[in-house]
C-alpha cells in the first residue's frame, strides 16, 4: 500500500522534528523540504510555524516561499497551516505593529484578550489544554479535517497570544473558549486548512486530525 507523500515546509521557524514523528506515525511518507520549486509539486504541503508572525513572514518571503505556497493553493491539492503557519495564511497581523500575511484567506490577526468576558485578568499567552467545539453559527464537521473529532468533546493543545479573526464566518470550523472569549481555533476553506492548536502535541487526538489530512 501506497503511503501518502507529505511535503513539509522548513523555513527555519517550527520545530520540525516534532511535527515530523507525528506524520510519519500517522504513516505519511515524509519530505522535508527548504527549496520553493518543491512546494508546487507536492502532494500534500504542511506549513507549520512557531514564534512571532513578523519573524516568520520574514523568514517566508526571503526564502521564496511566499509565492510558491500560493501558486500551491490554485492547485487546489490540501494544505494545512500548523500555529503560526495557519496566521500567515490570513492577511495580517497586528503582533508587533501592522504586518502582512499571504492573503490566502481573508481576515487578520490579533491579540488575545488580557481579561476575560468578566473583566477579570486572564494569563496571555494562552497554553495547554482547551477543548475544540463548534462556531457560534454551527459549522458541521462532517466531511472536513475535524471529521473524526465529531461527538468527542477533543481536548488539544494550545501555545499562542495571538489568534486569527477570519472575515468569512465559513472559514472558522472550530473555536476554543479561553476567559469566556471565543478563539477561532481551526479554519477550513476548501483545499485550505488550519489549526491554531499543535496536532503534534495533542495526543492521539492530534493524531486523528493528521491522520484525516493525509486522508484529504
Amino acid at each position: 500500500m501506497t503511503r501518502p507523500r507529505i511535503t513539509l515546509l522548513d523555513y527555519g521557524m517550527c520545530n520540525m522534528l516534532n511535527v515530523a514523528r507525528a506524520f510519519e506515525h500517522a504513516g505519511a511518507d515524509l519530505h522535508i523540504t527548504e527549496d520553493p520549486a518543491d512546494v508546487v509539486h507536492a502532494d500534500r504541503l504542511v506549513v507549520p510555524g512557531v514564534g512571532a508572525f513578523q519573524d516568520s513572514m520574514q523568514e517566508v518571503g526571503s526564502r521564496g516561499f511566499g509565492d510558491a505556497i500560493r501558486r500551491y493553493v490554485d492547485t487546489g491539492r490540501p494544505l494545512l497551516g500548523i500555529c503560526v503557519g495557519m496566521q500567515i495564511l490570513f492577511e495580517g497581523s497586528e503582533e508587533f505593529g501592522e504586518h502582512p500575511g499571504l492573503g490566502i484567506l481573508r481576515g487578520h490577526v490579533k491579540a488575545i484578550p488580557k481579561v476575560t468576558t468578566a473583566n477579570e485578568p486572564q494569563r496571555v499567552p494562552h497554553i495547554g489544554w482547551n477543548h475544540l467545539v463548534e462556531p457560534a453559527r454551527g459549522r458541521d464537521w462532517a466531511g472536513t479535517l475535524l471529521a473524526p473529532l465529531k461527538g468527542r468533546d477533543p481536548a488539544v493543545y494550545f501555545v499562542h497570544s495571538f489568534a486569527a479573526q477570519p472575515a468569512e464566518p465559513a472559514d472558522r470550523l472550530a473555536d476554543c473558549v479561553y476567559g469566556g472569549h471565543r478563539i477561532c481555533a481551526v479554519v477550513q476553506r476548501g483545499n485550505v486548512m488550519a489549526t491554531q492548536f499543535h496536532p503534534e502535541r495533542s495526543g492521539e487526538t492530534g493524531l486523528d486530525v493528521v491522520r484525516r489530512f493525509l486522508e484529504t
